[in-house]
């Protein structure tokens, strides 16, 4: 945040399965200026975690999130909101989803 940038809200982001390796954690809570969009707490995230992130995160050539990745906000997909564009609130839950492998071979 720059230096003087009055934080308007906090958002609850939460980490899951690859993502949280990479960050190291379960879930965090992040400050945000109004008017703050997914594509404002993803870039904010970046920043925050570096290259291992971003790289995760971003297709290399079209710099846009990978389309394999889930975004949600309070449980909703943000493919049925407004995509990267969709803008958050004070108190949203924000969750990153990566594909979720196949369960155990063999069965019971």
């Amino acid at each position: 945040m720059k230096a003087g940038a009055r934080i308007e809200m906090k958002i609850t982001v939460k980490f899951f399965a690859s993502v949280r390796e990479i960050v190291g954690k379960k879930e965090e809570t992040i400050e945000l200026p109004e008017g703050a969009t997914v594509e404002t707490v993803l870039q904010k995230l970046a920043q925050n975690y570096g290259p291992k992130f971003k790289d995760y995160v971003y297709d290399e050539k079209l710099q846009t999130p990978r389309n394999h990745l889930q975004f949600l906000v309070d449980g909703r997909s943000v493919t049925t909101l407004e995509g990267i564009k969709t803008q958050l609130r004070d108190g949203n839950q924000f969750a990153i989803i990566p594909p979720v492998g196949g369960g155990k071979k063999g069965g019971p």
